[in-house]
This record gives structure tokens, sequence and C-alpha cells, in this order.
């Protein structure tokens, strides 16, 4: 049934070749007409699981505390950093930042308290406050104080006393905020709950809403991460200036898609032009290919346009793909319409169209199945950008079957009937596949002992696979992405955040003395002896420097915590501090200071772990000026504090009236040998060992924990991801073999090549990331198209003669010759990503083409011999009807 509607749609489209090549047109038009609505997406959801509940309560964290977005700007001049030419150039690169559009204040060294230079009591820092600009001030003390102070120490000034940086507070974006929270909101109740019907199509207006919104706040971060580096340009012939921060990232991504789809689309066309002339020699067959991918590629843009489905880094590889395995496609029609136009003289132009189609559609349905079985496991990965790229491609590759079938056989209909004397059809075959049969004759049992050997190689490199890797080697070490994380990485502080999240134990009460309970809420003594330094409203006369930074990502080298409320004891939380009424905390009693103190100690100590800010830093400032605190001083000191400082010391790691603390810290990302999922589990197993701290009332969050989630994740999606694809294809083999022991014999080799890629990736150190967890599922949906056509065409040759070596090399010298084409084309396709800037897609290209040139070698060495072994078209020829059944069927 199936066969004879195919063949009625064959002739009807080669019958009114013109009408049906028009329609195409048509649809490309339309499509593209949605072009201009194309949109890229590198939001920093790509680096977390949709499914995440940490990612939730991560969520929860930044409402609670607050956030708010930055950019950050080194600094390191030609001079030296304390003198007056560096600090006027500093001065003036504040003044040119705070002009720029969208910045709301700018902190630096230039503005922050001095507390130790010299030290001074309480009342001297109230009432004479010291800056670096102050007149007088010793830069060797200021120095010192940088360099050793709880409050600024691996914060503010590097190592090497000549680098610092500017943080560029930018203002709070309260539309973005709300549309998410409502966004969000929605979506959980939808995944609790369920939506009425006016509530999903509220969450369909306000995903609208946000989409369209984000958007025009992508432009203005990309406009004023352009204005910034245009200014700190300016600059760089007095310092060395790189610009960072999570919009700058994002900026940059955006262009390195920008850059890998122009790169990639330009040089893959080109290579498939050259590629296609020299296999050929006949402009037809190097346009009417073209045209069939070129339409495919089109078609997926106008649409993916049209419903504004935005590509990552990661699904816009989906162009260059789909380019080249469309090309794949045709390759195979196109070479046996040459060999029919070959055999076969007397046949009009319109029945050699039409036999092509019939013959291989069988065999090409079956490689794209499974390559769609590959692309689409890919949902399970719970990776967004991984997820939209296994869609795309499906798509893609229906599309691409179904265009080859349609554009081909009506673009042949358009020109002469291509004749190939017998001569000439010699000339045309490729030598080398029937080297490849020879070396099967010769060393068949040579190639199943390396094939075993190679099994037990990848058993052992995939047994040292690993998914620890650094984000900044995402990127090239030329990019200022690269030298910006380094610099901050390096020297100061850190880059990844972690905060730890601490609950107090059941209802502690606060060891507060009872004459401290009696003090009335507005009264200004404090007990320390002497007049309360902070009573005063206008203790600081000079606005808090930190006083409007944001919560800062993981690159941020003023604050611990990514994305959420700024840990810098300087850096105020967007929210107002708690009113004079609040609910006494146990955190902020002795006892509780001394367990948080005890922690922050142990964390400093760690190698990987860099700045560590929490409520430790005002308790051991407090005690260094004041000698000591007890209880009753510090109840005193929480109500008396004016707001600013409360924002700045108190704030950012207190919420009283859930008696929770925070501790943040930031990770070396450039640590030698750093595992996150072991530094975590050996903080919890302190906590367990050497605190009173119960681990049921801690947990950790940042976008350390998120990352590592991410992380661990693609080690298990890999395994669901390739059981997934070696089920569906054995049991396509099955439908499409009608024999088990043919579907095993068939996917042996396809099970080798994707082990062997694995297995590299283990021996030579490369982690599975984002990008190389596609590899092994793509390359057997991609590298079992050769292995469905040999079988194919090997099971009509066999139908000939029974002969099992002679069907073997006429195998080679057909399809093989095809097969080869197609290999060399997407290897080389794929290697094409090596251009691309970002370091994952670079790997994922080399690893592909790597997988293919294996899988390619299976096809042509180990599937051919197993055959000969295990002969499972049975030893005997066939009957004469059957092998002219065979020989004719579809």
């Amino acid at each position: 049934m199936f066969s004879r509607l195919f063949e009625k749609f064959l002739l009807l489209i080669t019958t009114f070749p013109k009408i049906t090549l028009a329609i195409v047109v048509l649809v490309v038009l339309a499509a593209a007409v949605g072009l201009p609505n194309f949109k890229l997406d590198a939001s920093s959801d790509s680096l977390t699981l949709e499914s995440d509940q940490d990612l939730d309560y991560f969520r929860e964290t930044i409402k609670s505390y607050q956030s708010g977005d930055f950019l950050i700007v080194t600094f390191r001049p030609n001079d030296e950093l304390f003198s007056e030419k560096s600090i006027d150039t500093l001065s003036s690169l504040k003044a040119d930042l705070l002009d720029v559009e969208g910045i709301v204040s700018v902190t630096s060294m230039l503005d922050v308290p001095l507390l130790y230079s010299p030290k001074l009591t309480l009342t001297e820092i109230v009432a004479k406050p010291r800056t670096l600009l102050t007149e007088g001030v010793d830069y060797d003390m200021v120095k010192k104080e940088f360099m050793t102070s709880p409050v600024y120490k691996d914060l503010i000034l590097g190592p090497d006393q000549q680098t610092t940086a500017l943080l560029a507070n930018l203002r709070v974006d309260e539309t973005f905020i709300n549309l998410i929270q409502q966004r969000d909101s929605l979506r959980y109740q939808q995944k609790t709950a369920g939506l009425t019907e006016a509530e999903a199509l509220e969450l369909k207006r306000v995903s609208k809403e946000f989409l369209d919104y984000r958007t025009r706040a992508a432009a203005r971060n990309h406009a004023r991460v352009a204005e910034i580096r245009a200014i700190a340009q300016v600059y760089r012939a007095d310092a060395e200036i790189f610009v960072g921060g999570l919009t700058m990232i994002t900026a940059d991504m955006i262009r390195f898609i920008q850059n890998d789809l122009a790169v990639f689309g330009a040089a893959v066309l080109l290579f498939m032009v050259v590629v296609l002339a020299i296999i050929f020699r006949k402009l037809r067959f190097v346009v009417i290919p073209m045209i069939t991918c070129l339409t495919a590629v089109l078609l997926m843009l106008g649409y993916v346009s049209w419903i504004d489905w935005r590509l990552t880094v990661i699904s816009s590889n989906f162009v260059a793909l789909l380019l080249i395995i469309s090309l794949a496609i045709t390759i195979h029609l196109v070479v046996r319409y040459r060999e029919f136009a070959q055999s076969e003289p007397d046949w009009t132009q319109q029945e050699l169209a039409v036999a092509t189609a019939k013959y291989m559609a069988r065999p090409c349905l079956y490689t794209v199945l499974t390559s769609v079985v590959a692309f689409a496991s890919l949902v399970v990965s719970d990776i967004r950008p991984v997820i939209d790229f296994g869609w795309l491609m499906t798509m893609g590759l229906v599309l691409a079957l179904v265009l080859a079938f349609i554009i081909l056989p009506a673009s042949l209909m358009l020109i002469a009937r291509e004749q190939i004397p017998e001569a000439d059809g010699a000339k045309t075959e490729l030598p080398i596949t029937e080297y490849f049969a020879k070396v099967v004759d010769r060393a068949g049992n040579v190639i199943l002992l390396v094939a075993l050997a190679l099994a037990v190689v990848s058993a052992w490199g995939i047994s040292r696979l690993q998914v620890e890797n650094k984000f900044i080697d995402y990127f090239h070490s030329s990019t200022e992405i690269y030298r910006g994380l380094s610099v901050i990485d390096k020297n100061l502080g850190g880059t990844t955040s972690l905060d730890i999240i601490i609950n107090a134990q059941g209802q502690q009460e606060v060891a507060i003395a009872d004459d401290a309970l009696n003090i009335e809420s507005d009264d200004k003594s404090d007990g320390f002896g002497e007049s309360d330094p902070f009573a005063e409203d206008d203790a600081f006369p000079e606005s808090d420097p930190f006083a409007d930074a944001d919560a800062f990502d993981d690159s941020d080298p003023f604050s611990a915590s990514g994305n959420e409320a700024s840990d810098d004891p300087f850096a105020a939380a967007d929210t107002a501090a708690a009113p004079q009424g609040e609910p006494a905390s146990y955190w902020m009693t002795v006892a509780g200071l001394k367990q948080i103190e005890a922690l922050h100690d142990y964390l400093e100590s760690q190698p990987e772990i860099g700045k560590v800010q929490s409520l430790a830093i005002l308790y051991k400032v407090g005690k260094d000026i004041n000698g000591s605190l007890n209880n009753f001083e510090l109840e005193v000191m929480q109500r008396a504090l004016p707001q600013e400082v409360k924002r700045a010391l108190i704030s950012p790691f207190l919420r009283s009236e859930q008696n929770q603390t925070r501790i943040s810290l930031r990770i070396h990302d450039t640590h030698p040998g750093l595992e996150r999922a072991e530094l975590v589990e050996r903080i919890k197993n302190h906590i367990v060992e050497h605190s009173d701290l119960d681990i049921g009332d801690v947990r950790f969050t940042g976008l350390l924990v998120l990352y590592n989630n991410m992380l661990a994740s693609l080690f298990d999606s890999q395994i669901v991801t390739l059981g997934l694809v070696f089920l569906g294809i054995l049991i396509m083999f099955v439908i499409l073999f009608r024999s088990l022991l043919v579907a095993v014999v068939a996917i042996i080799p396809n099970i080798l090549a994707a082990l062997s890629i694995l297995g590299a990736m283990g021996i030579f150190g490369l982690p599975l990331d984002m990008m190389t967890i596609t590899v092994a599922a793509i390359s057997v949906g991609i590298g079992v198209d050769n292995t469905i056509h040999y079988i194919h065409r090997f099971r009509r040759e066999i139908a000939v003669d029974g002969d099992y070596r002679a069907t073997m090399h006429r195998a080679h010298g057909s399809i093989g010759r095809a097969m080869y084409y197609t290999s060399v084309i997407i290897i080389f396709g794929f290697s094409i990503m090596t251009l691309s800037e970002f370091i994952p897609t670079i790997y994922f290209g080399l690893l592909t083409g790597l997988a293919m040139f294996a899988a390619l070698m299976g096809a042509l060495l180990l599937l051919p011999q197993l055959l000969l072994v295990v002969k499972p078209f049975g030893k005997q020829p066939l009957e004469a009807s059957e092998a002219v059944s065979a020989a004719s069927s579809s």
C-alpha cells in the first residue's frame, strides 16, 4: 500500500516538476519572512538543570537576600598603583563609567572606608571617616589594610599589590524581576497543581512578554558593554584593563554564536561545493544537492524565527550539522541515479528519477530514523540547550529527508538525461574502497583481534571518564572573557560562588543579659563605656561607597555569591535592613558568632576557596577594635547600627525572622585538581565532625552547586542516552532486516565506535560537558547510516550468487563509494568547527569527526568481516525467484 502511494507521489512530482519546485519556493519564501525575527539566547539558564530542586532553592535565596547585576573592570596600571598618576587615572576612569546609561554607582579602592590606616576607635571611625583620597593618608598602611584586613583581604587588591577593580553597579531591573517571578510562579503551579484555562493563557502571555522584554534588555546590555569597552580602550595605554561580569559574558556568547553561524555556514558551504565538484565533476550535481541542503536549513531557520525559538551556543550547531547530514542523503541518491544511468541506458529521465527514489527510499528512511532516535534521545538530559539541539536536529532530519525525495527527482526532470558510457563509469570508481575489501580478505582475523583490543582499551578509558571541568576553559586564553576571569580568579578572591545557608537548631534562645533586655529601643547607649559611635544617623557623613551594590555573579571580585545579594561588607542589599524591633537571632550572640567564625576560618584554610564572607567578619573587626564583644554589646550594636552599616555588615548574612545566617565564599576555578562535589562533601564532613551544627540545618547553594549538578547529570544522562539509542536502533534493525542475528551483527561496529570515543576522552582527560555529551549518541545515530546502507546493498547482492566474498567486493565497489563520500564530507564538515571561539564546540567537532572515522572503518572493515564469519543470510545461494524478488523490491 505504502509503496504504491509513494510511487504515485513520485510520478506526480516528476510529471509536474515545475509546479512542485514552485510550491517549494513559495514555502521557503514564507519561512524567510520570519527570518528578521531570528534571535539568539546566551542566558545563564543554559548552565542549569530544568528540574533541579537546588535551582528552586537558589531562586528562593535570591528572593530572600535580593539580587542585581554589575560589571567588573579590572585595573592594573603601568605605573605604581598607589601613585598620584595611577590614582588620577583610576578616578577619571570611574567618572567615565558613571556616565554610562544604566550604571547607578561605581565602587573602587578610592572610596572604601579605611579602618586600620591607622587603626582607630569606633568613635574616631564615625567622626573622621578616612578613604584613600583623604589628605595625608599613608599608602603603605592602606596596602597593608587591603592585604590583611578581614574586610578587604582577597577582595579589593591583588597579591601583586598592583591589581584592583572597579565595580559598576547596574540599576535593578524591577520589570524583569516581576515578569520572571510571575512566569516561574505559574510554571510551578502548572507542575504541581495544574492550571485553569485562564491561568494557562496568562502563562502564555507572561512568557511572551518576558521573552520580548528580555530581548530589549539584552540589546541594552549589549550596548552598555560596548560603551564600557570603548571607555576601557581609551585607558589601555596607561593600564592593563579587562571587563568582566555576567552581562559581558552574555554579550560575548551572543557574538560567539553569531560568528559560529557565519563561519560554519560559509565554510561548510564552500567545502560542500568543492567536494561535490571533485566527486561528480558535473555542475548539475553541485547545484541540485546544494539547493536541497540550503532549503532544509532555510525552512528550519524560518520556523524557529516564526515561533521565537531562540538558539543557544549549543543548539545553533544544528545549522552546520543539518547541512552536512542532508548532503549525505542527497549524495546517496545521486550516486544511485548515476549507477542506474550507467547500467540502464534505455531508461528515460523519469524512469531513472523514480527508480532511484524507490530504490533508496527504505535505506534512507531507516538511516534518518536511526539518526532521529539518536538526536531525540538528547531530550532526557534536562539541560535546555541540549534538549533544543535534539529537537531541532530531529525535525531538521525529517525535513531534509522529505525535501531530498522532492527536490532531487523534480530537478532531474528539468535537465537532460545523463549519459555515462561504461568506460567513463569505470573511471568514477574509487579504488580505495576496493583496498578495504582486500584488507578484509587478507587480514579478517586481525581485524577482529584489533576490534577486541579496542573494546578493552575503550572500557578502561571509560572507567576514567570524568565530568569535572572549568568554565574558564570554555574560552580561548586570548579572549577577554578568559583573561578577565583569570585575573579575578587568581588575584581577587575567586570566581564561582558557593553559599552555605545555616538555620539555628530548634528554637534556640539568644543568650542576652537581663539588663540588655530592658534597653529601650531608642536608647543610644551601647554599653561600651562610651557613646555609641554608630548611634547617630549621620555617623558616616559620606554615603556608603558600596551601598548601591547589587548581588554579584560568580566572577565578581567583590562578592562571594553568584547572582545573589552582595556579600561585600560594603555592598548593600537592595532591601532595607530589618527594623529596630527585629527579632533577636541566635546568630547575633557570642555562641552563634563563634560557630560561624570557626567554620569561616576552616573555609579560609581550604586551598580551593578564595574570599570568604560572613558575620564572622563583623565579629572579628568588632573584637579587634573594641577588645571584646559580649551578648549585651552585640544586641545593642544590632539595634543601634545605622541602616547603611546594617545593610553592609549584617543584612547580607542574616535573616533574623528565619533565625538563618549565610556564609558566602568564592572558589578558585583555576585551582589544579578542583573537584567541586568532593569540596562540598569535605565541608559537610567537617561540619558533622568538628562543629556543633546539625547538618540537617545546613544547605549549600550558589552557582557552584547548580553547575556541579549539571555536570553530574551529564554522566548519568549519557548512560541513559546511549542506552536508549542502542535499544532504539536495535529494534529498528530487527524491523528492517527481519532478523535478530543481522541486527546484532549490524549494531556491533556502531557500539564499538561510540565506546572508542568515550574511551579516548577518558584516556586523554577530556571531560564531558554540555557539548561533548552529545558526541556518542550522534556518532551512533549518524554512523549507523553506513551500516544500514551497506547491509541493505549486501543483502541485495548476496541474492545474486550467495557468494559472501564476491558480494563483499561488489558492495564495497558500489555502496562503499557513497559511504566513503558521505563519511569524508561529515568528517571534514565537523572538523570545520575547530574555527569556533567556544572550546566545547571545537572538541565537539573533533570528537564527532573522529567518531565518524571510527564508524566508517567499522562499516568497511569490521562489519564485512562479521558478515563473512557469521553468514547471517545463510550459506547457500538463494533460489532464482527469491533473488529476482530481492533485487526488485524497494
